[in-house]
């Protein structure tokens, strides 16, 4: 873990929150002037803390209205066979997140469709004929009350 003071945190915290702010902006909101803020800022995505920019993007406004996770077993937990299912989820854009899990379920998976017949298509085509899938249990999100990016900052 890096040791960041009290300002790298907040420039991090203002960062998170709107990644577009312009550097005289956060730089302001952060008691800098604006020379330092950038080098800060720089440091921090040499540093591989800031891992890159994105927009938030409404899925149903783009005809993607139907969010599921999955719960993959696989056959085998052999380290090439762990290795060889993350490489083949990181080639399919539906797959949002792909996260290994301990215990009973080897995986978790984010999945994004623009409907039930899409969703059934994608599983039944490309994700339970996947290398080395056991099973696929999958639950249909109803509504998300609290999705956050990144991680908390305060104190």
């Amino acid at each position: 873990m890096i040791n960041l003071d009290e300002i790298d945190r907040r420039l991090l915290a203002e960062l998170q929150a709107e990644g577009r702010i312009t550097n005289v902006e956060l730089a302001q909101r952060v008691g800098l002037t604006a020379p330092p803020c950038l080098r800060r800022v720089r440091s921090l995505e040499e540093a591989g803390i800031i891992q890159g920019y994105h927009a938030d993007l409404d899925a149903s406004k783009l005809g993607f209205t139907i969010t599921v996770f999955a719960l993959v077993s696989l056959k085998s937990q052999a380290e090439e066979s762990l290795r060889a299912f993350e490489d083949h989820m990181k080639t399919l854009p539906e797959v949002r997140e792909c996260h290994m899990l301990n215990g009973e379920i080897d995986f978790i998976l984010k999945i994004v469709s623009r409907d039930l017949q899409s969703f059934q298509e994608f599983l039944t085509s490309k994700l339970t004929p996947a290398p080395n899938v056991d099973s696929v249990k999958t639950s249909l999100t109803i509504r998300t009350s609290k999705c956050v990016p990144g991680v908390p900052l305060e104190g």
